[in-house]
């Protein structure tokens, strides 16, 4: 798998004649060369429909007079770049207009995407109508036909559709359509068949070849969604919707599935289908280094402008990015992440049955967590169910996760090995919500009545005084049961109503004891509050320092220490096979450019970072990579201790073991 990808959208309307007159094979490798691209995603179908090729399962776009497809395959594989090939499977807007009764249909009869045919956009096909064997016969030509050396197929997933085809197969199976578990079943079935469907033609024409289903997002959790693909794509635009926080925490559940993966940015300013805009350079430096970082390849998207001529300006900017990533690549190259706590993820376990109410986006308890592990420098991997608990020495259960018997079973057994366990809110309780599954030293009460109230640590947190610190989330009252207790809840005067209220927002403390907040057992550490969910609204610093204590308290060994500020990111990466570990500094601070877009533009350089990391190999030599700069370093106890001396971006720091 190619470490230096582009991914070239070319959605292109019927409206737009001629198409691709522009398209010159040496200017497309001189601009795969300025780029330093080794692989590039090319179309045969796009969102409008048409193929960019002669077709009999399709039609070929009516303003293009030649093979583009073919053209564009020939002229990359010249210079030994990669073609995988790109089919928009879920849209097909020229289609559409032919068969609307093949669309997705909520329960009120509406389409997706874009209600009704009188607004710009696409709408979305059903796969369990005829639209699927259409599509297999496009992929089976392009398969065919073509020397692609993959398939990306796009809009797909699991999809909620209540359209006549869905409808009728139910009632044909003597099944009732408003059973909601019912039709449910057939979603997911009818996704595993197009999956299926597409694995047996590609294998019967090209067996081996790659193939990646986009949804946009990997669903933690569906490990059997994951491996009907052969590699991931983590699609991750920040500035397109997912920003920073996403891809670190996709990346560090899909390292440890053990599969190929990449982290799919793009070159826009904004999203896809962006002509004309472009980030800073110093962002896809950045954005490329994270996903070295967290053990991936890298995909930039691009769009192809309709006369087919390729940006130079676009070309130029991936370069720069792009002529890094070429010089790291042998030390990221079969590599595993080091990790000393795991993140049990909410989204792959489910909010508990009795808070979903409650609960806003499950996601939001993950992106908290991981938030706080990552300012933190805590080395983490994000986790299901399935997952090796005694891997590691910490276990998270974030704000909302139900403790079944299955999972009960699992935690026992890290417990019985000494693993620690740090848990918020509703995590611990058993599926009734009546007490606790593990034994945190503390009795449950039920759901405290205050809300918001107020959190006074019996410890001295790093940046504040001593105060009572208001948490926002609804807590959990408890009573302790033979735990020690961290902190005290505090309650407010009175909730905030139209007859009792004080002041612009939230009533003062009243000091009076409302239970313990804060709580540690022999298990871990439990907080009455769901406060990464809190933290991932809020940013209040109360909250992480606190989930900082607890597990600076549950991890007295940890892996990795550094000087690095709170903003840089660090990850340690083990290349067995090379015998040594391979440590990430990164550094950059994005900043709010209009209402709702973070930017990297400027990239300020930190000096003598300091980092010891523990290993029980023995160290032989370290230094900076790619510079190949000899770092002076001590081992003793265990640990090796080193400076960097500067901090750009992004640098490797490389621990050759015995």
């Amino acid at each position: 798998m190619r470490f230096r990808q582009v991914h070239l959208d070319f959605h292109t309307s019927e409206a737009i004649a001629p198409i691709g007159v522009r398209f010159d094979k040496r200017q497309f490798q001189e601009m795969l060369k300025l780029g330093h691209v080794d692989s590039i995603t090319l179309f045969s179908k796009c969102h409008h429909g048409w193929a960019y090729h002669p077709s009999e399962a399709n039609e070929i776009h009516p303003g293009l007079s030649f093979d583009l497809l073919a053209a564009q395959i020939e002229a990359a594989h010249e210079i030994i770049v990669k073609t995988p090939v790109y089919l928009s499977a879920g849209l097909d807007e020229k289609l559409v207009r032919r068969h609307p009764e093949w669309l997705i249909r909520d329960k009120n009869d509406r389409t997706n995407w874009v209600e009704g045919f009188m607004q710009p956009g696409y709408h979305q096909f059903c796969m369990n109508s005829p639209y699927l064997d259409i599509l297999i016969e496009q992929i089976r030509e392009v398969v065919s036909q073509y020397d692609l050396d993959g398939l990306f197929l796009d809009i797909v997933g699991v999809r909620k559709c209540y359209c006549h085809s869905c409808v009728e197969t139910l009632r044909r199976q003597g099944k009732d359509p408003r059973d909601e578990e019912a039709i449910r079943r057939l979603w997911e079935t009818t996704y595993a068949t197009y999956t299926a469907r597409v694995k047996e033609v590609v294998e019967s024409v090209k067996p081996g070849l790659p193939i990646f289903h986009n949804g946009g997002h990997i669903a933690r959790g569906r490990r059997d969604l994951a491996s009907m693909n052969t590699h991931l794509e983590l699609e991750s635009l920040p500035t397109g919707g997912w920003g920073y926080d996403h891809f670190p925490l996709s990346a560090r559940y899909v390292q440890t599935l053990g599969v190929d993966f990449l982290g799919m940015t793009g070159k826009f300013h904004t999203s896809w289908g962006e002509f004309g805009g472009y980030k800073h350079p110093n962002a896809l430096r950045y954005e490329t280094a994270l996903s070295l970082a967290h053990g991936a390849r890298c995909s930039i998207g691009d769009q192809l402008h309709p006369d087919g001529q390729m940006d130079a300006a676009t070309y130029e900017l991936i370069g720069k990015a792009y002529r890094e990533v070429e010089s790291k690549e042998a030390w990221c190259v079969n590599a595993t992440n080091v990790a000393d706590v795991a993140l049990l993820s909410l989204e792959a376990t489910g909010v508990h049955p009795k808070a979903k109410e409650e609960a806003g986006r499950s996601t939001d308890s993950d992106a908290g967590a991981a938030r706080m592990l990552l300012e933190g420098k805590f080395l983490f991997d994000v986790i299901d169910k399935e997952h090796d608990f005694l891997a590691y020495q910490v276990l998270i259960l974030p704000d909302y996760v139900a403790v079944d018997d299955e999972l009960g079973s699992k935690l026992k057994k890290f417990l019985q090995q000494g693993g620690k366990i740090l848990a918020t809110g509703w995590s611990g309780l058993d599926t009734e919500g009546t007490r606790f599954a593990i034994d945190f030293g503390v009795r449950y009460l039920g759901v405290n009545p205050y809300r918001p109230d107020y959190f006074r640590p019996y410890f001295k947190l790093e940046s504040l005084g001593e105060a009572s610190f208001i948490i926002y989330t609804q807590g959990q009252k408890i009573e302790l049961a033979g735990g020690t207790e961290l902190g005290r809840r505090e309650d407010p005067y009175f909730n905030r109503d139209v007859f009792t209220f004080c002041s612009h927002q939230h009533t003062p403390c009243s000091y009076v004891y409302g239970g313990p907040g804060m709580v540690e057992s022999d298990c871990g550490i439990y907080l009455a509050w769901n406060v990464f969910e809190d933290y991932a609204n809020k940013g209040s610093l109360i909250l992480k320092e606190t989930i900082l204590h607890a597990l600076n308290r549950l991890l007295p060994n940890k892996t990795l220490h550094t000087s690095l500020p709170a903003q840089g990111v660090v990850t340690l990466q083990e290349q067995k096979e090379e015998k040594r570990l391979v440590q990430h500094l990164l550094y950059a601070s994005p900043v709010r450019r209009g209402k709702n877009i973070e930017v990297i533009e400027d990239i300020l350089p930190l000096y003598d970072v300091e980092v010891s990391i523990r290993t029980l190999h023995r160290v032989k030599n370290v230094y900076l990579a790619p510079q190949m700069q000899q770092l002076p370093f001590r081992y003793e106890n265990q640990t090796v201790f080193y400076t960097v001396p500067k901090l750009e971006c992004h640098q490797m720091v490389v621990i050759d073991c015995e």
